[in-house]
């Protein structure tokens, strides 16, 4: 476990230190950073506009996500926003949840928990309800911040986990907060192979969410080891180095922002196994009257049965997009692996994925 910045290893203790101080003082708004890793490129979808429109100036001000992690059927959920910063997401999800949900913020940073508490009161104004309050914490310390065990829904994170000192932590803590069927949807930065121990040490490149990305293929291997064996793609996109001189230390690196799901199910194949199953989306999700894309390479059409391996249909059977559908199948006969599930780079942003069940 990565301790207080008191008690662990000086190489942590600096880079807590680093990354508190970026996002603290370094950094006063969006404008002041030098890459783009650390800002949202993804198209905000209409029916969320209005939302961020409500949003206080001084908390959207200082965002530095690098995703959309707002999936759909939040209402009534209970959700934990690992490194809220200013509370941005936290205030857009707090719209989602309505007021029988609740959305919990955990920070390191006093600047920006700052920022978010003293925002509160004009959100549950704007809102008609208050259901969002912040914790500080160290997100390597989930089980040290007093919240319950199996009590949230849906836990989410916005270019976060690259700044961690101990992702296997982070995620290890976040599979004991989710209620069974409960998932991890995030957005993250990676890169195309690791990252050499002298870029980890740069400070700029640490606090830019570059040099403390993980190689795509040791992240798979992280989740696995924390217990999420079946890591699932939802979007990507390459990242680009604007600023020279960052850009020559960091050479023939390539880096994405990438946002997946992880679902607390126990017992998933380590790959995609055929059963022979099938789903039939019944259209019933606001938003995705015709379409549901679940992941990367499930995009279900409404009313058609839709093979899908045996962990896809799990995930979506025992988790709280069940209604949603009807399902074909059991575990009974196994077919071998589904054709394509193939090992190289996945992201489609870099033009060499592989294409899966």
């Amino acid at each position: 476990m990565t301790a207080d910045p008191s008690t662990c290893s000086s190489g942590a203790a600096e880079l807590t230190s680093v990354v508190r101080q970026y996002y603290g003082s370094t950094l006063t708004s969006s404008d002041d950073l030098r890459t783009t890793a650390c800002c949202d490129a993804t198209a905000v979808p209409p029916e969320l506009r209005p939302l961020l429109a409500r949003l206080h100036p001084e908390v959207l001000s200082r965002y530095y996500g690098c995703g959309l992690v707002a999936p759909p059927l939040l209402e009534g959920a209970r959700v934990l926003d690992l490194g809220c910063g200013s509370g941005r997401d936290a205030y857009l999800l707090a719209q989602l949840v309505g007021p029988s949900g609740e959305v919990v913020g955990v920070d390191m940073t006093p600047e920006q928990l700052a920022v978010a508490n003293r925002h509160r009161e004009y959100h549950a104004e704007q809102f008609g309800y208050a259901n969002v309050r912040f914790v500080a914490g160290i997100i390597e310390q989930l089980d040290q911040l007093h919240l319950e065990p199996a009590s949230f829904d849906l836990v989410i994170s916005n270019c976060v986990v690259n700044l961690s000192t101990d992702k296997l932590e982070v995620l290890q803590g976040v599979r004991q907060l989710l209620k069974p069927g409960g998932e991890f949807y995030f957005a993250d930065v990676y890169a195309d192979r690791r990252i050499p121990e002298a870029l980890r040490q740069d400070p700029v490149l640490y606090g830019e969410c570059l040099s403390g990305a993980l190689y795509w293929n040791d992240f798979r291997r992280l989740a696995q080891q924390a217990g999420f064996l079946d890591p699932r793609l939802v979007a990507d996109r390459p990242l680009a180095i604007t600023d020279p001189d960052l850009a020559a230390k960091t050479g023939e690196i390539r880096f994405f922002s990438a946002t997946y799901r992880l679902f607390r199910i126990d017992g998933l194949e380590d790959a995609c196994e055929d059963h022979g199953q099938a789903v039939i989306y019944r259209g019933t999700i606001p938003a995705y009257p015709h379409l549901l894309r679940f992941d990367q390479h499930h995009a279900i059409e409404t009313g058609r049965v839709f093979p899908v391996c045996g962990n896809t249909y799990r995930m979506l059977a025992e988790s709280r997009l069940a209604p949603h559908f009807s399902f074909i199948g059991d575990f009974s006969h196994h077919y071998g692996l589904f054709p394509g599930c193939g090992g190289a780079l996945p992201f489609t942003s870099a033009s060499t994925g592989s294409a899966c069940c």
